[in-house]
């Protein structure tokens, strides 16, 4: 086995672990929401149709979304009740993945009571049995083995539903896919599609075994499914019984810096003697609320990010007055330590090929607002929404033939392969020189500097040992340095991971 696979199958005891825990947590919650009102439902046909329609409708948004949407409720939720409620993590999943598995369960539970046969209730009302007693001695045997169809429906969506929880931070094997797919590793992405289909197909079997042990009334089947599923949620649970003391959560965005940098901080501490653990993939919005309420330690975020998205400011300052700014804010508005900028910059750089460059004289952003109706815009995910983007049409004419979203990953193969004429880069990107793409110019100054900069969770601005295990880093980093480092893992040819490139940096600083 190569040292790829050696390092995803390393992370997946913990995250299986995760996985299992918000997966069987939603799914008993959705059982518990939807027995009692499938037997109201059963006996009320105006109840049904409403129950059904609302399931329905929840089920029509998709997953992803359901997630985001939790983010700001529950974060308004906390405000109007003082705080408390974390919007971050295990709660937003939970509360999306059970609204995800109730149709199922729902609409099996009411068709199989609903369908019992009327001569077979009319004896036992005959024998004078009440409500209770019909219900637990008829009608729930005879609808239970499709109950249980929908039950083994609902664990199979949950289940690969699952994996999007990464987003909203919460561990799952959609950690590795989430990875793999930003860094190209498909032995990241092979690994979590692996093991999320396996621990679907092996629910699905086991609830299979007892829905034919109820089905043929043979108990052993049952209770040995029963058995076997229980055994099973122990032993995948185990890695999150395991005491660990000092450990540090870090966490990331979604794309391959971030994941360097992640690591980097992680071999300090790790050599300071803390516990590591990575949050990946997450959110501009989420990363920062988390360091704020402590669910993560410490992250690295862009002075410009922080400037315009947290702060709200369009206005524009100096290097070294911005930076001193958002120290204060951060400090006085969330008890935010910025322990400091890395060295380098990581800004948002509009990027041509060569070529056109060339032919069409583009040397800076006016030049690109000329032939721009001609263009076709690449960018990732978040710019077109962000206040930057709002930024740059204010100061410039620009306005694009069309716009098309990519993850970063897929964002320059696009430009080189002439999918799109201009993409949104990222300037310490290693792969701008690689594909001989030109950087135009802002001499407006409408995109604000992103330096890369190091916040500390408020339980750790005052943590001497945490403090001097990162100040090392502060002022460490080139950009050229960084984008070696980030080429590393974005080239096709003789790829490293994250961790091999952040093994290679903390390397170079220590030379």
């Amino acid at each position: 086995m190569n040292e790829a696979w050696k390092q995803a199958f390393a992370r997946v005891p913990e995250l299986l672990a995760a996985h299992v825990q918000i997966s069987v947590s939603a799914l008993f919650l959705a059982m518990i929401i939807c027995l009692p009102l499938a037997i109201w439902a059963a006996r009320s046909p105006r109840v049904a149709a409403v129950a059904l329609t609302v399931a329905s409708l929840v089920q029509t948004i998709p997953g992803l979304a359901l997630l985001a949407l939790f983010y700001p409720l529950l974060l308004g939720l906390s405000a109007l009740l003082g705080g408390g409620i974390s919007a971050f993590g295990f709660l937003p999943a939970l509360l999306a993945l059970t609204l995800y598995a109730l149709l199922p369960i729902l609409r099996n539970a009411v068709t199989g009571l609903s369908g019992v046969d009327p001569a077979v209730a009319e004896a036992a009302d005959g024998l004078g049995m009440t409500k209770g007693q019909k219900l637990y001695l008829v009608e729930a045997p005879l609808a239970a083995p499709t109950i249980m169809a929908g039950i083994r429906t609902a664990a199979v969506w949950t289940i690969g539903a699952a994996t999007l929880s990464t987003t909203v931070g919460q561990p799952s094997l959609g950690d590795l896919i989430f990875a793999g797919l930003q860094t190209q590793n498909w032995t990241l992405v092979l690994t979590g599609c692996l093991f999320s289909a396996a621990l679907a197909i092996s629910v699905d079997l086991l609830l299979g075994l007892i829905e034919r042990g109820i089905r043929e009334r043979r108990k052993i089947l049952a209770w040995a499914g029963m058995a076997l599923i229980a055994a099973g949620l122990l032993i995948a649970t185990l890695p999150l019984m395991i005491a660990r003391d000092n450990i540090v959560v870090i966490g990331a965005k979604g794309f391959s810096e971030q994941y360097i940098l992640a690591r980097l901080i992680g071999s300090r501490l790790k050599d300071a003697g803390y516990s590591v653990r990575y949050r990946d993939g997450l959110g501009s919005a989420v990363v920062y609320q988390a360091l704020s309420e402590g669910d993560i330690d410490v992250y690295v975020d862009y002075s410009g990010t922080l400037w315009t998205n947290q702060m709200e400011r369009s206005d524009s300052q100096p290097k070294t007055a911005m930076l001193d700014t958002i120290a204060r804010w951060t400090s006085s508005n969330h008890d935010v330590k910025m322990l400091g900028a890395l060295g380098f910059e990581n800004t948002y750089a509009f990027a041509v090929r060569s070529e056109d460059a060339r032919e069409k004289t583009l040397r800076t952003l006016n030049d690109l607002a000329r032939v721009s109706s001609d263009f076709n815009f690449g960018t990732d995910v978040e710019f077109l929404e962000r206040p930057e983007w709002q930024m740059v049409q204010d100061a410039y004419p620009i306005r694009f033939k069309a716009a098309r979203s990519f993850s970063p990953t897929f964002m320059y193969p696009a430009l080189a392969s002439g999918e799109v004429d201009v993409i949104s880069a990222f300037s310490s990107d290693g792969r701008i020189a690689a594909n001989n793409f030109v950087v135009l110019e802002d001499p407006k100054g409408a995109v604000p500097s992103y330096e890369a900069i190091m916040l500390l969770a408020p339980k750790r601005g005052n943590d001497n040992k945490f403090v001097a295990a990162l100040n090392p880093l502060t002022g460490a980093i080139t950009v050229e340095v960084m984008r070696e480092a980030n080429y590393m893992v974005d080239r096709k040819d003789d790829k490293k991971t994250p961790r091999q490139a952040a093994s290679w940096l903390n390397g170079k600083l220590k030379e």
